[in-house]
């Protein structure tokens, strides 16, 4: 995670966990069709009350799927990668989940709870936890090696920070 810095509203998103706000820095100077994806679904509230389906300890918090079973996403085409090797998954970097195949993102994305090396130039980076990661810290994991979460936490709501109050 780098430095936190001014950004423009637009690219700022309040995530509202159970426990308190979450503020996230959008990265369209790494993945501008990601961020501005997230973007978009977030002031729909797609996300609002999706889980975190996938937790796991030491590594990531995974969410962005309504069905909450890892294989859902929203109705808009999968997106093109946007590998780059400007950024690192470090903590609090948010990443593009998608299948085995590079192109096959939509709307699930991952937070790092700690780096991932291997990631990096493999997964789209598209954003960063600029606040509130001890909050990140605090969803339920998961069992297992899958990380498959029973009973998981979830999104309560996600906006940009630029939206109108509800």
């Amino acid at each position: 995670m780098s430095e936190t810095t001014a950004a423009p509203d637009a690219d700022l998103i309040h995530l509202e966990l159970k426990s308190g706000r979450v503020v996230i820095r959008l990265r369209p100077d790494l993945a501008p069709a990601h961020a501005e994806r997230f973007r978009a679904l977030s002031a729909e509230g797609f996300y609002d009350n999706v889980p975190f389906h996938r937790v796991i300890e030491g590594f990531m918090a995974q969410s962005g799927d309504p069905t909450g079973t890892g294989t859902g996403g929203s109705q808009l085409p999968d997106l093109k990668s946007e590998f780059t090797n400007k950024a690192r998954f470090v903590r609090g970097t948010l990443g593009a989940a998608r299948t085995a195949h590079p192109h096959s993102a939509n709307s699930q994305f991952f937070i790092m709870f700690a780096p991932a090396p291997s990631l990096d130039g493999q997964y789209t980076i598209f954003g960063e936890v600029i606040e509130g990661m001890e909050l990140v810290d605090q969803i339920k994991r998961g069992a297992g090696g899958s990380g498959t979460v029973t009973d998981p936490d979830r999104i309560v709501t996600m906006r940009p920070a630029s939206a109108p109050a509800a």
